[in-house]
């Protein structure tokens, strides 16, 4: 019996030998790594600038567009980039072009100086998040599709390989980001957060030239699909002339996705669907919006973040993240999604403990460590829990629809975490015990959806 469930998760490990597997990976670090930019590294900035608390949680604000980038996601869908899509595909030329526009951004920071120009810099931050939305919308639909439809294994796997490389970008681009900046501090540069910036773009450069070993189909049914969809509209319209033709399209680019979303699951099950979405990572967000300013207040150096809760959380996150894929494509995502989210609850209050009992290195990596696995079983799950419910019609529009209501929750709500923070002067603990009662309701919502949903092993 023992050997036999030993085969079993080595040959589940073995789907991660598909060559698709190490371009997803790619793919994860390209989305994750605007997120050191305008998440941590914005964050230390204005706090070392002198800013207060609220001032960073508001500017998180800006994180709000990818809770909203579904209304553009069609476009993507849709339209093509000139000269870029003939060279480059659909997908990666959308790619390129944001990632000159996340680049610019960089070097136009790098001139910024944040007690100054505080506007100046939030609206170029801003227009990093909406680059970094639309690029995600790209690279999700790519990912998608390097998958067959019916390879259900294959997609909780490539899932796991998104997670890590997400992270992957996330992670290590944030140990660059701190390092650099402590070294430019170091050797008396002053503005050494615009000159680390600069040094950013260049990862940026490196990852367009990483782009190109990925592959992206040239011969689509996609287009023809939507176009029949179009003339199905039409045709209920009765005539056809421009404006029906106009009519149609937009109505075949916008609803088509939601009309084809809630035709599938039935209307109940698809807003319990849409509520946990909403829901799931609103507690992690909490914690994760201000968890740089607490290792700051609490004592610890850049480098020490850099090594704890960015370099050892990377390890962490890709081994329980690959464990994670294994486990939703052998209990399914459901089962892994209430087990994440138990541990999710759990970990925010080792950060608690911290938080009173003070200064500990053991515990801030043993805390980190923790929710590092928490977040690898959560967040495998949720994208092969969303990934399996899109039409392939609409791949773009669908994920982005569904990510988007799941960024909601992370970024509206979690914008006043520092507010929250100084509306309990500065009581650390209370604040992390609250961010773990936040994990209850998604819960609930996957309680009563949890026998309905048809997406394999529950």
């Amino acid at each position: 019996m023992i050997n036999k469930k030993t085969h079993s998760w080595a040959e589940s490990l073995l789907v991660y030998k598909d060559i698709r597997m190490l371009r997803i990976l790619l793919l994860g670090s390209i989305s994750g790594f605007p997120w050191v930019l305008i998440a941590s590294s914005l964050s230390l900035w204005l706090k070392e600038e002198g800013l207060s608390r609220s001032t960073i949680g508001w500017a998180g604000l800006i994180f709000g567009v990818y809770a909203f980038n579904y209304l553009w996601a069609p476009i993507i869908d849709r339209i093509q980039i000139p000269f870029l899509t003939k060279k480059l595909g659909h997908r990666r030329g959308w790619i390129v072009l944001m990632q000159i526009t996340i680049l610019l951004s960089l070097v136009v920071w790098s001139f910024i100086n944040p007690t100054q120009n505080l506007a100046l810099l939030i609206t170029v931050g801003l227009i990093i998040a909406i680059a970094s939305a639309t690029q995600d919308i790209t690279v999700d639909a790519l990912r998608i599709e390097q998958i067959n439809a019916n390879e259900g294994k294959s997609m909780a796997a490539g899932a796991a390989m998104a997670v890590v490389g997400w992270w992957t970008g996330y992670k290590l681009g944030g140990v660059i980001a701190l390092f650099v900046a402590e070294y430019f501090e170091n050797i008396g540069i002053s503005d050494y957060w615009q000159a680390t910036f600069l040094v950013l773009g260049v990862v940026i450069i490196l990852m367009n030239i990483g782009l190109m070993f990925v592959h992206e189909p040239i011969k689509t049914d996609r287009q023809k699909r939507q176009q029949e969809t179009d003339k199905l509209i039409q045709g209920k319209l009765g005539s056809k002339n421009i404006l029906t033709s106009f009519i149609a399209y937009i109505t075949g680019t916008i609803g088509g996705p939601i009309i084809s979303f809630f035709r599938k699951n039935g209307f109940a099950i698809a807003v319990g669907i849409l509520g946990f979405v909403f829901l799931f990572k609103i507690g992690e967000a909490f914690l994760g919006r201000m968890s740089i300013v607490f290792y700051k207040e609490i004592g610890f150096s850049k480098g020490q973040i850099a090594i704890y809760s960015k370099g050892l959380g990377w390890i962490t996150t890709v081994v329980f993240t690959l464990l994670g894929g294994v486990m939703a494509m052998r209990a399914g995502t459901i089962k892994t999604m209430f087990f994440a989210g138990g541990l999710m609850a759990l970990t925010n209050l080792l950060f608690a403990i911290l938080a009173w009992t003070g200064k500990s290195e053991l515990l801030f990596a043993i805390a980190v460590i923790a929710d590092d696995i928490t977040a690898a079983f959560a967040t495998v799950a949720f994208v092969a829990f969303i990934s399996l419910l899109v039409d392939r019609t609409y791949t773009a529009t669908q994920y982005a629809l569904l990510a988007s209501i799941g960024t909601a929750g992370r970024t509206t709500l979690a914008s006043s975490s520092g507010a929250l923070v100084d509306w309990l002067n500065g009581d650390w603990g209370t604040f992390f015990v609250l961010t773990t009662i936040m994990v209850i309701p998604s819960l609930i919502c996957l309680w009563f959806i949890r026998n309905k949903v048809k997406i394999g092993a529950k």
